[in-house]
């Protein structure tokens, strides 16, 4: 019921900037965190950003500075503004989505979040 697609990857140069969409369906809470993570080559996968229904929002210390999540107006895209972008950073990206908002303030950590989208590839060359 609930779908979760994400674009806006691709390759950029280090130093460059990309932005990420997520188009989120079938959504019908009104208490929600939505984030986006990533899984590094040999890595498991990471918290990166994280916004409630309200914006409130909250950032893993590694991109903090240089990654800007937010959502639109009717609050069924999400998207991931990416800038100062380094080789470090080259992975799969995924958008997720809880099914209402199941604690006080929207964790980095992937367990709440039931529905995820496939994953888009960003790679970032030196």
């Amino acid at each position: 019921q609930v779908q979760v697609e994400e674009s806006g990857g691709g390759s950029v140069q280090s130093g460059g900037s990309l932005r990420l969409s997520c188009s989120v369906s079938g959504y019908i809470y009104s208490r929600y965190c939505m984030g986006w993570f990533r899984q590094l080559p040999g890595k498991e996968r990471e918290g990166l950003a994280v916004i409630d229904d309200q914006g409130v929002t909250d950032y893993v210390d590694a991109v903090k500075g240089r990654f800007t999540i937010s959502q639109d107006n009717g609050k069924n895209t999400l998207y991931l503004e990416m800038s100062s972008l380094k080789p470090e950073d080259t992975g799969t990206y995924y958008c997720a989505a809880d099914r209402g908002r199941r604690t006080p303030i929207c964790t980095l950590l992937g367990w709440p979040y039931d529905h995820w989208g496939q994953g888009t590839q960003v790679t970032v060359s030196s």
